[in-house]
């Protein structure tokens, strides 16, 4: 079909949760505090308000999500390689030796 073109990705903008409630008990307003933000650290929603607070040139964007990916795909395989090494039930730990 000429002339039509593909839709562009829509990026999802809603929030990861719709609400989060912390209850404060006995009057104690900073450990709620706290246990709100370490929360919404949990989620990633103050890493995006960071990010999302000054423009970001198109480059230093697709520099920064090239390097999420690599650091991701890094993560994964030392992940991969430790749990390798820490495996049980062997005969022998110390592969090679005998």
């Amino acid at each position: 079909m000429a002339g039509k073109r593909e839709p562009k990705m829509v990026r999802n903008v809603y929030a990861k949760f719709v609400a989060r409630t912390v209850l404060v008990k006995n009057g104690q307003v900073d450990d709620a505090m706290k246990l709100l933000n370490r929360l919404l650290g949990q989620e990633g929603f103050l890493e995006q308000y960071r990010r999302t607070r000054y423009y970001e040139k198109p480059s230093q964007f697709r520099r920064r999500i090239n390097f999420e990916k690599c650091k991701a795909i890094h993560n994964e395989d030392m992940d991969r390689k430790l749990q390798f090494l820490m495996r049980k039930n062997r005969l022998t730990p110390w592969v090679g030796c005998e």
